[in-house]
């Protein structure tokens, strides 16, 4: 810069600051560029791309849209008396989107309504993959007490994310009647979320014919839009699609036959089953599965405490003894027996077989319940005095498969098909089933057992209805059926019947031989005239079957409280000639079947009370008989 003079140097100073500056304004001119075309984009994006995202998630900051629970279908039996339908109950929920602090919400809720803080957490777990302005129901049917906390403390504006809702809920017969056959509802389970597409919150059946026919009970669930204020609080309601109830059900089931069969078992304290039907049709006209459960435990949501006393409790009230229950038939089977033997041509109504109290099988002696012999019996007379000897003879003769042939034509061994859910298959023995499951062969000596319902035998009270249906219409297998028919909205309409099982060729000899033996066991000498009714004709069958051995029961003698009494059997229809009801009666350690016939005579009386218009009668059970001393009872026979 020599040679430069002062005043040069300033104006180079000056002319390179100019730069620089102008240098500056331009870097910043693009940068503002820069951002307001990025804003711009941002505006676009957020305004044009995403509007719906946003004007949904804008509304939500103002609106509500609340499901309202559609009322399930009410039910109604034959004859129109209503057998369950729903009741108003107030559900306290909890709001997530409008929680700041889960936690304290969480804590304070469950002081104010008295639960376990941590049940309150694991509900919210439960449904935690739901929408965070979907209610999530704590309390499914809260006290009038409860109710009031949550609304005061809401007021106070400690809860505002917590509401209450009123929703209907089930109501079942306060005394657990019919309890198996109805089911109850819960709240859908995760497995049933993914499995059968309900939604997080629903209320479906969860057993019996809740669980069946829940599409038709459901309903449609409606709507309510809402505006709310910063607070949660509804301000007012902007439109509302009410929910469509379920569809009303007319049962088969006659109440007054339904309360009859349950005031039996009650009257003599019984565990056990009972299935009443039409052995015309198959309609169900009573189902009893004792002990029950109140379903109305469930309605409300039930508690940890009581489901776990439900499961562990040793009378196992969970278990539908009616379509679950596997038990030995005892003499009950032996018209089974008796049907074979005639249908195979191998006897005659008038085949007689001489009872001296005991008979030599395969070097083995089989004893009969009566010790001094029942003397020289024909068919009919062995069903009525249930001779033990004559149908080991016949059962011989005929062969375990055989027996298994036509049992299961009567509906013995196989499933009913009742439109109930989880039943089970008893079992009718033969060589190709021992075969197959146990890789043994079948002993001769095993049919003798198996000709007095005993051995390896197994049924279930439902398919012991069926039987006695077939053997009532002559040998058509009916298909037990709880639904009469259905409301659409537009009045009822009936449910066509379901077509029968099968129909054996049995010939009329057959039938009227096993019909005569039936009729002699209630009305002439045999163990069956606790049911008799003058004027009805009732025809019948006792039977008895041992829990446990008497071997195994002396080794057990004082060292358990298992109970060891047999197990009791009626089964039965009337009248004879033109049967219209048939079914069975099963009392769990119940000793022997003339207990089980009385509470089938009262199931009678009130069917023919009611069908002929006169006051329904009251079950009177007999005072306790006198002790007796011990008696020697012989090893081996099914009893009566």
């Amino acid at each position: 810069m020599l040679g430069l003079a002062p005043s040069d140097l300033s104006s180079v100073t000056v002319s390179e600051d100019r730069r620089k500056l102008v240098t500056r304004l331009t870097v910043l001119r693009y940068l503002v560029i820069v951002m307001f075309v990025a804003l711009a984009m941002a505006f676009w994006y957020f305004q044009v791309v995403q509007y719906e995202k946003f004007r949904e998630v804008a509304e939500n900051n103002h609106q509500r849209t609340l499901g309202l629970r559609a009322p399930r279908g009410v039910m109604f039996d034959r004859h129109g008396k209503i057998l369950v339908e729903n009741r108003d109950s107030f559900v306290i929920s909890v709001v997530r989107e409008h929680s700041r602090d889960m936690d304290r919400t969480i804590r304070l809720l469950a002081q104010v309504v008295g639960l376990d803080e941590a049940s309150v957490r694991e509900v919210v777990r439960r449904h935690r993959g739901q929408p965070g302005y979907q209610p999530i129901p704590i309390v499914e049917d809260a006290t009038l007490a409860q109710v009031a906390a949550v609304t005061a403390h809401r007021l106070d504006t400690e809860l505002p994310e917590v509401v209450v809702e009123r929703v209907p809920t089930r109501r079942y017969p306060t005394d657990a009647m019919a309890a198996h056959l109805f089911g109850y509802v819960g709240e859908v389970t995760e497995g049933q979320l993914t499995r059968e597409g309900y939604r997080s919150g629903d209320v479906v059946g969860q057993a019996g014919f809740e669980k069946v026919y829940n599409k038709l009970l459901m309903g449609v669930d409606g709507a309510r839009r809402v505006v709310v204020n910063s607070l949660g609080r509804e301000i007012r309601t902007i439109d509302e699609v009410p929910p469509s109830e379920g569809r009303r059900v007319q049962l088969t089931i006659d109440y007054d036959v339904q309360r009859a069969t349950e005031e039996g078992f009650k009257g003599f304290g019984y565990a056990g089953a009972a299935v009443v039907l039409d052995p015309r049709t198959g309609e169900l006209l009573s189902y009893v599965s004792l002990p029950a459960y109140d379903p109305n435990t469930f309605a409300a949501g039930i508690d940890r405490a009581t489901w776990s006393a439900l499961n562990t409790d040793a009378l196992k009230p969970l278990q539908d003894r009616a379509i679950q229950g596997r038990y030995s038939p005892g003499s009950t089977f032996k018209m089974a027996v008796a049907a074979a033997a005639l249908e195979e041509g191998i006897i005659t109504p008038d085949f007689t077989v001489h009872c001296t109290g005991s008979a030599d099988f395969y070097g083995r002696l089989f004893h009969c319940w009566k010790l001094g012999g029942h003397g020289t019996m024909d068919l009919r007379h062995a069903i009525e005095q249930s001779c033990d000897v004559y149908f080991y003879t016949i059962g011989k003769m005929v062969g375990v498969d055989k027996i298994n042939k036509w049992a299961t034509a009567l509906g013995l061994g196989v499933k009913s098909g009742i439109d109930l859910p989880n039943e089970v298959t008893g079992l009718v023995p033969s060589t190709e089933w021992k075969r197959t499951k146990l890789h043994e062969n079948w002993y001769p000596g095993e049919t003798i057992s198996v000709a007095i319902g005993q051995g390896q035998v197994s049924v279930t009270p439902v398919s012991m209805a069926v039987y006695m249906a077939a053997l009532a219409n002559g040998g058509r297998r009916v298909t037990p059926h709880l639904v009469k028919a259905v409301d659409e909205g537009n009045g009822w309409k009936s449910v066509a019947t379901p077509e029968s099982a099968g129909t054996a060729p049995f010939k009329p000899e057959t039938m009227a031989a096993i019909h005569d033996g039936l009729w002699m066991v209630v009305n002439a000498a045999g163990t069956g005239g606790r049911a008799r009714m003058v004027g009805y004709d009732v025809s019948g069958k006792t039977g008895t079957a041992q829990v446990i051995s008497l071997e195994g029961a002396k080794a057990l003698k004082g060292r358990t409280d298992l109970d060891l009494r047999d197990n009791g059997w009626f089964v039965f229809f009337a009248p004879r000639d033109n049967p219209e009801i048939a079914g069975v009666v099963f009392t769990e350690h119940g000793e022997h079947g003339t207990n089980a016939a009385l509470i089938s005579r009262h199931i009678l009386e009130t069917y023919f009370a009611k069908k002929e218009g006169r006051p329904l009668p009251t079950f009177k059970p007999p005072p306790p008989p006198a002790p007796k001393p011990a008696v020697v009872v012989p090893t081996t026979g099914a009893g009566q």
